[in-house]
């Protein structure tokens, strides 16, 4: 027993020499790591310049349509704010008490009437009209809005996008308050059609890139208290045309889904990842953002066409053939 304990020694010694030696030449010919993959960069904001534009256009209109209403000419003394405002004063408080022109001018510099758009076919009317106001009030609230709502949006999406999504929202709530009312002397002015789309796109951008908020049932009931208060806004105040916030706001939210669809959690590009790293890439969009894109674009063709269509069929049925 005692030589085949002498003998087995050497044995374990020596294979215990060859294996560390063939540990350390593992540990000298081993393919380094790479470190791990940097972060990308985060996505740089835009400057926001269209929708100050958008505010200075609407001001401006503003001021060019008390100038063509000149109230003094017609009214005189009666006007408000007269005469410290000259030619620039408001319409009688009783006849405009919105601190702004009169009917027949809003009508005159391009405001929404059924008559004008469907009879004597200037469809031009519905996108003029979102650029009028019914007075200094009017003016004020949407203006507020504007500031509030659009310059995050566009700062994160860009001037292209958002400056897109508000001329139709604003189209389609032209076009839902004409098809609403069979009141061709009805005249309807504002902006609140491309605000409320504004809203609209900013719940679909939350439900289509829902995999990159944090706190999702707080932005979606957050966001949904301020959509519920400006439509009771809507409903309270008189004079007021719901029908193109609803339409404003329905093509809002699906422009949203076209637009503002940005890549799912976790995405990165190839032109950050490193040359060397061999990484599982994740697909730049998940298949229910894929979806809903689709499903939006069908419906907003669909829902244009059959609008204009709409708006239209009464004028094309009577042309003789």
């Amino acid at each position: 027993m005692g030589k085949q304990a002498k003998a087995s020694q050497p044995s374990s010694f020596l294979d215990l020499e060859k294996a560390h030696h063939l540990n350390q030449q593992k540990q000298y010919y081993a393919i380094p790591k790479h470190p791990p993959l940097p972060p990308p960069p985060a996505p740089e904001q835009w400057f926001p310049w269209l929708i100050p534009l958008i505010f200075v256009a609407n001001v401006s209109v503003f001021v060019y349509s008390l100038y063509v209403n000149d109230c003094p000419s017609r009214n005189g003394d009666s006007c408000t704010l007269y005469p410290f405002l000259g030619r620039f004063s408001f319409e009688p408080f009783n006849d405009n008490p919105m601190l702004g022109p009169s009917i027949t001018t809003l009508e005159q510099l391009g405001g929404l009437e059924r008559k004008s758009v469907v009879e004597d076919s200037e469809a031009w009317r519905l996108v003029s009209c979102i650029w009028l106001h019914a007075g200094a009030l009017h003016l004020a609230s949407n203006m507020l809005s504007l500031i509030v709502v659009a310059i995050s949006l566009e700062q994160e999406f860009g001037f292209l996008k958002i400056g897109s999504l508000y001329v139709l929202a604003g189209v389609g709530g032209s076009l839902r308050s004409i098809l609403s009312t069979y009141n061709d002397s009805k005249i309807s002015v504002g902006a609140s059609g491309a605000l409320f789309g504004l809203l609209g796109a900013m719940l679909s951008e939350l439900i289509i890139n829902w995999t990159i908020y944090v706190n999702k049932c707080t932005a979606l009931s957050t966001l949904m208290v301020v959509v519920a208060l400006n439509m009771a806004m809507g409903i309270l105040i008189p004079h007021v045309d719901n029908s193109a916030h609803i339409g404003g706001f329905v093509t809002g939210f699906f422009l949203g889904f076209v637009l503002l669809i940005r890549p799912q959690y976790g995405y990165v590009s190839r032109r950050y990842i490193p040359a060397g790293y061999d990484i599982k890439k994740k697909a730049k969009y998940k298949a229910y953002q894929y979806v809903l894109w689709a499903v939006a674009f069908l419906v907003l063709i669909a829902g244009f066409h059959m609008s204009f269509k709409k708006v239209y069929e009464d004028k094309v049925m009577d042309i003789p053939i």
